[in-house]
């Protein structure tokens, strides 16, 4: 829930009878926590914020915080402690053991499948299904990580230790614990941690030799345990002993080179920098890990891409236009590069989102689904099926709430079951004021397109073989516009390609090479990191060709395809 940061809506004082309901609330889910530490975290008087946020994927949360570190977060009217407050309480929620080297995983966004579990003597914790967990690692009880339990203990005994075990909510090292104070967890010992020789993997192995987690490792992919992987570093030192900002910056380089390395072409240069990241860096980013270069000692992509040519001599940057730096060569000899052997291990089956053209890595559209989020207004319709304001749904589950809505309150019509009868909460939350002495009834459809018209607006991209992303608003269509130079002359303009993944740089080439014309790319007034197309003369029908039929942008996403010439054959 907190891989990527969260966007955070308001923070306010706690008042006091607010501050009681919720010791109430913590003592009621963790009873393991006597009455003095519900206070201590709790306190009546000392500094204590809440504050509302959203997830990266559109998640109302609610985070509690003390003294500036998070103590508790609360999605959907469950409460949840954080690794902050685990590390001063351990044993307040039942714990799965792992190995340190899953930590980064968890961090990233992964689960705990069962198969990495380490099974101690005493046998796994007692949990139910939906049952708040907490992870720690072998030889420390710190807890890294929260989350629920996917089943309960004896069904996981009962499948053999395989599939999910837990689905993780927090995790050491993201963007909730980012948010405090960014201590590491202590070292507290588990018990009997000197009998390591008696401690199993849940497989059934024995581990007597495998007490340092150097020598385990697992995957959380779903369902596939993964090879391990090298024991330690090349300098002797073993992922642990790094700081979160060198793990980084030694993920960014690995990144880096694997990208230069089976990535890109020399037909491809020069290459925006900005796409290079994009479609190239992140799909090499190992499975379970996330690059995010603001995390490294570099910060931002131009600094590291600086530094690879002028200390490691490896690309020759350029801006070629005003403010857009691209790659403009690669030194494909130099033997940093061609000593680099690219991880086995592959993020995805699918073909990494290209503009390119390249027939080696196809472009494949992104899928965009629009979505909605509940309103102030509209959240009483909302309320039965636990969807808050700031909630982000489909249209399929916008129409299943407001048909479950309408048949719980009996609001179909007893005469013609296609009308639905206005109720108070209806009418206030879809009818206008004009409307509320006249509209007794609604057509489904109706129903349906009013609800959605008075929500917020969203949409989500999906690209093959990566993260979605939601966004606020309608997305942008790419635009095409012809515009006037000089005497008589015109150019054609387009912009948004970013939005749908497509290099700008690409299509600049492939127009180049199909109408024989000179091509310039130019930043987008007012945007950091959108480009400007311009081609010489009216191309509009030619463009069209490209986005519809190589592309298979759907024509509804394009604007301005009236402009050409000649009116292209509809697709």
């Amino acid at each position: 829930m907190f891989a990527k940061p969260f966007r955070v809506k308001s923070n306010t004082v706690m008042k006091g009878s607010d501050r009681r309901k919720l010791r109430a609330d913590v003592s009621a889910a963790f009873p393991a926590l006597s009455g003095d530490d519900v206070s201590a975290l709790v306190p009546s008087k000392e500094e204590l914020n809440v504050v509302k946020a959203y997830a990266h994927r559109g998640d109302a949360v609610t985070l509690y915080v003390l003294h500036k570190n998070p103590v508790f977060f609360e999605v959907e009217k469950h409460i949840y402690p954080t690794v902050y407050t685990l590390w001063r309480y351990p044993d307040t929620l039942p714990a799965f053991t792992t190995w340190p080297t899953v930590l980064q995983k968890l961090a990233g966004g992964a689960d705990l499948m069962l198969p990495g579990v380490v099974v101690p003597s005493q046998g796994l914790p007692e949990v139910k299904q939906g049952d708040c967990c907490a992870i720690t690692v072998v030889r420390n009880r710190a807890p890294v990580a929260v989350g629920t339990a996917t089943m309960s203990t004896g069904e996981m005994q009962g499948l053999g230790m395989k599939g999910r075990g837990v689905s993780i909510l927090h995790a050491y090292m993201d963007s909730l614990w980012a948010f405090g104070d960014k201590s590491g967890p202590p070292s507290i010992p588990a018990p009997h941690s000197e009998d390591c020789a008696e401690e199993e993997c849940s497989d059934g192995d024995s581990t007597t030799d495998t007490c340092c987690p150097d020598l385990q490792e697992l995957s959380l992919n779903q369902g596939e345990t993964e090879q391990g992987e090298e024991h330690g570093n090349e300098d002797g030192g073993t992922e642990e002993e790094k700081s979160p900002q060198e793990q980084m910056d030694i993920l960014l380089l690995q990144c880096f080179l694997h990208a230069l390395k089976s990535k890109v072409k020399k037909s491809e240069l020069p290459l925006l920098t900005s796409t290079f990241l994009r479609n190239h860096m992140f799909s090499c980013c190992p499975s379970g890990k996330q690059l995010d270069i603001k995390k490294s000692s570099y910060k931002k992509l131009s600094k590291f891409l600086h530094s690879m040519q002028q200390q490691h001599h490896l690309v020759e940057i350029k801006e070629l236009s005003k403010g857009v730096e691209s790659i403009v060569d690669v030194a494909w000899k130099h033997p940093e590069l061609r000593s680099f052997c690219p991880p086995e291990e592959s993020v995805s089956e699918e073909a990494p989102v290209d503009g390119s053209g390249d027939h080696d890595r196809p472009y494949h559209p992104p899928e965009i689904t629009p979505l909605y989020v509940v309103s102030a207004r509209l959240e009483p319709l909302f309320q039965d099926s636990q969807k808050r304001k700031g909630a982000v749904l489909s249209p399929e589950e916008v129409r299943t709430i407001i048909t479950e809505y309408v048949k719980k309150n009996e609001l179909v019509d007893e005469h013609n079951k296609n009308f639905i009868n206005i109720n108070p909460a209806l009418c206030d939350c879809l009818l206008e004021k004009s409307e509320y002495q006249e509209v007794e009834k609604l057509k489904w459809d109706d129903l349906f397109t009013r609800t959605m018209d008075k929500m917020q607006h969203s949409y989500k991209l999906l690209f093959p073989g990566q993260e979605p992303i939601i966004k606020k608003g309608q997305i942008e269509p790419i635009n095409i516009s012809v515009a006037s130079r000089g005497s008589n002359k015109k150019v054609t303009l387009i912009k948004n390609l970013e939005l749908y993944g497509i290099d700008p740089a690409a299509m600049a080439t492939t127009l180049q090479h199909r109408v024989q014309a000179s091509t310039v790319l130019n930043p987008v007034p007012g945007s950091k990191d959108r480009v400007l197309v311009q081609i010489q003369g009216n191309q509009v029908q030619q463009v069209g060709s490209i986005l519809l039929d190589q592309y298979q942008i759907p024509r509804k996403y394009i604007q301005g395809l009236e402009k050409g010439q000649k009116p292209g054959k509809k697709k």
